[in-house]
């Protein structure tokens, strides 16, 4: 794989650590600004809606812009929003901030999945995807625990400051490594503006888009919610939430790698093989709750999984996003998205149900199940390997 996406992946990375950090910096937060924990915990939801919407409407603005310019700009716009986030006393700036690094954040992503597919050959769009989601994946292993540590020892400002400056040398990179935009000759005529937002029509790609938001749903809803099933359920103490972040971080590096070299040419394997298994394994999960040593075990195998399957169909709805060359990347960034607002929706509404903590799991496996059950009439859209696109 090239070196300029690895520079993209470290820039996903510190996106990653930042979207993730704030579950364990809210208490801090509210305490120092004076505000309901409550209050504080919208900040997470509105990064996440901000991606869901500026995605599309950031991609489609940057669809004429050099792809180095737009990237740089991203990267330098999420840093300043942390710089920001870490001097103000104001929530309401604070809560300005998110949003503005929200949306650089939906930008960058866009932008970085449309890039990643035209830095290798046409057939290897599922490793290009997997080495740039790695770098979320790391971030759940390394950044949002580093962070929490961070945050401890010398306040939720330090958080901030050091996704700051985790931004510089991919931005560094961006400049020296990255290669130069290809000039118009190169590329041939970029679609018009209204010819790749149609293609949100094609019903193959509304279908891998729904899929991937499902599965990615049922990833974070209980994501989301696994420190109350680790310190309540497994009767484990407040220490051990990062170490089954970590597993799951962990598992997810290896599910998306391992995937990623399938995702391309063989699809349907991946989604024949992951899909049931990972049905299966979130009821497994919830009935594993009260034993912590097979609880963590499963955590590292549901990360594996989600992100195997999550990875394969993101990478469907680039595929079938062909024909959108400039902006496949924000509907993959959409779909992903959605699903992380839409999963922690579904998954509290369980808490106050009679499953309790582990009703989110118990959520995830009907949110995999729909999925499943929406893939099986068109397998043929799910499991087509390169080249099989709508776009195509």
């Amino acid at each position: 794989m090239p070196l300029p996406l690895y520079l993209l992946a470290l820039a996903v990375f510190a996106m990653g650590t930042s979207e993730f950090m704030l579950a364990g910096l809210v208490p801090d937060l509210a305490s120092d600004l004076g505000r309901a924990v409550g209050t504080v915990g919208l900040l997470t939801p509105a990064f996440a809606i901000g991606m869901v919407v500026g995605a599309p409407l950031v991609a489609a603005l940057a669809r004429d812009w050099p792809r180095r310019a737009s990237l740089l700009g991203f990267v330098l716009v999420f840093a300043a929003a942390h710089v920001v986030g870490a001097v103000t006393t104001s929530f309401t700036v604070l809560f300005a901030s998110r949003v503005l690094a929200a949306l650089a954040n939906a930008g960058f992503l866009a932008v970085a999945l449309t890039t990643a597919t035209t830095l290798v050959a046409p057939d290897r769009k599922g490793r290009a995807l997997a080495v740039l989601l790695s770098g979320t994946t790391v971030a759940m292993i390394v950044g949002v625990p580093g962070g929490a540590l961070l945050g401890t020892l010398l306040g939720w400002r330090a958080t901030f400051w050091a996704v700051a400056a985790l931004c510089l040398p991919p931005a560094l990179g961006l400049l020296t490594a990255f290669p130069a935009p290809p000039t118009r000759a190169e590329t041939g005529d970029v679609p018009a503006r209204r010819t790749e937002l149609a293609q949100l029509a094609h019903p193959r790609l509304a279908l891998v888009m729904l899929l991937a938001a499902l599965v990615n749903a049922a990833t974070f809803g209980s994501l989301t919610f696994l420190a109350p099933v680790v310190t309540g359920t497994a009767g484990l103490g407040d220490l051990w939430v990062p170490v089954a972040l970590v597993l799951f971080g962990a598992g997810s590096l290896v599910g998306v790698t391992v995937a990623g070299r399938m995702s391309d040419r063989r699809p349907g394997v991946v989604v024949a093989a992951v899909g049931p298994a990972l049905l299966l394994g979130w009821p497994a999960l919830a009935l594993l709750a009260e034993r912590p040593v097979p609880l963590l075990l499963w955590v590292g195998v549901q990360g594996a999984l989600s992100f195997a399957l999550g990875g394969t169909l993101i990478t469907r709805v680039l595929y079938e996003a062909a024909g959108a060359p400039t902006i496949a990347g924000s509907y993959a960034t959409a779909a992903l998205n959605v699903g992380a607002v839409l999963g922690p929706v579904v998954a509290a509404s369980t808490l106050t149900t009679g499953a309790g903590a582990v009703g989110p799991l118990w959520a995830s496996g009907l949110l995999v199940a729909i999925a499943l059950l929406l893939a099986v009439p068109f397998r043929a859209v799910v499991t087509a390997g390169a080249g099989g696109g709508a776009g195509r």
